[in-house]
């Protein structure tokens, strides 16, 4: 939900999900356990089963640590119970980098949400397959804990899309024709995704889906990606998305001249009628 992630949350990206103050506290456990027993991070991964550079990432409190190292760090560590107690109230937003967890939290509670998405199909829309394919598209590759983590973490939010949450978040998405016919992750996988893109429109309707048509002489979104996002106490906060970066809008005159932009590109995109008929052949044609 980096490079998002983007999801974030859209696409890729290799950064790792941010530290909780939980994980931070189990990792420095784990290091003052390690250092009293005089042994070295590649001396106790070795012992474990796990890299130097995972035994670092779990004492940084920048990377969960599973059942097996908590089972096989206890015996080596003094066997005190004291990793197999923590570890049941760990908590992180597994699989979401560090700069996109902040609007996570916020797009959770919004009543509100609208995304202009020129790179992939927004997180929120995407398939298992579309978002393995994505994930692994963009250097550095995951490692196969850290992809699944991802993926998840992509599946989970989109219980947002929910038509019986109270209430229920409206959605509008825009998103470049040439996004769909990139043929991400294959012709399964696009054939895939475009079902689900029908499914979606047909059976939520408070999901308005647009798309901007590859010929337009005039447009409002030549500066990138946006997202919009309304709460419950009615303010409105925003977030843009980059290399390897994210950042949380919350300056009013910024906020304004976004939703002037994304006013603007709803205008200049094809009505949902006509998205949806433009889905149909693209459909039709795979």
């Amino acid at each position: 939900m980096a490079y998002e992630s983007t999801d974030g949350g859209t696409g890729a990206g290799g950064a790792e999900p941010g530290a909780s103050d939980s994980l931070r506290t189990f990792g420095a456990v784990v290091q003052a356990l390690r250092e009293h027993a005089t042994l070295s991070r590649e001396e106790f991964g070795t012992l474990v089963g796990y890299s130097k550079h995972t035994v670092a990432s779990v004492e940084q409190g920048r990377r969960m640590p599973d059942r097996d190292f908590v089972e096989r760090a206890e015996p080596i560590l003094g066997n005190t119970g004291a990793l197999r107690r923590a570890a049941p109230h760990l908590s992180r937003q597994a699989g979401l980098a560090s700069w996109f967890r902040q609007w996570a939290r916020l797009e959770a509670t919004a009543i509100s949400l609208y995304t202009y998405e020129c790179r992939v199909v927004p997180g929120l829309l995407q398939t298992e397959a579309y978002a393995r394919a994505v994930s692994l598209d963009v250097p550095p590759l995951p490692d196969p804990e850290e992809l699944e983590q991802r993926i998840a973490a992509r599946m989970a939010r989109q219980e947002l899309l929910a038509v019986t949450r109270k209430p229920p978040t409206a959605f509008s998405f825009i998103v470049e024709q040439a996004v769909l016919e990139r043929w991400t992750g294959g012709e399964e996988v696009t054939r895939e995704q475009l079902d689900r893109l029908l499914e979606l429109i047909e059976r939520n309707w408070n999901v308005e889906f647009q798309v901007m048509p590859t010929r337009r002489p005039s447009h409002a979104g030549l500066d990138g990606p946006m997202q919009l996002a309304e709460t419950p106490d009615n303010r409105w906060f925003a977030y843009s998305e980059g290399q390897q970066n994210g950042r949380l809008i919350s300056v009013p005159k910024e906020i304004s001249l976004l939703q002037q932009r994304y006013a603007k590109l709803r205008s200049q995109a094809l009505n949902p009628e006509d998205s949806v008929g433009l889905l149909q052949r693209m459909r039709g044609a795979l």
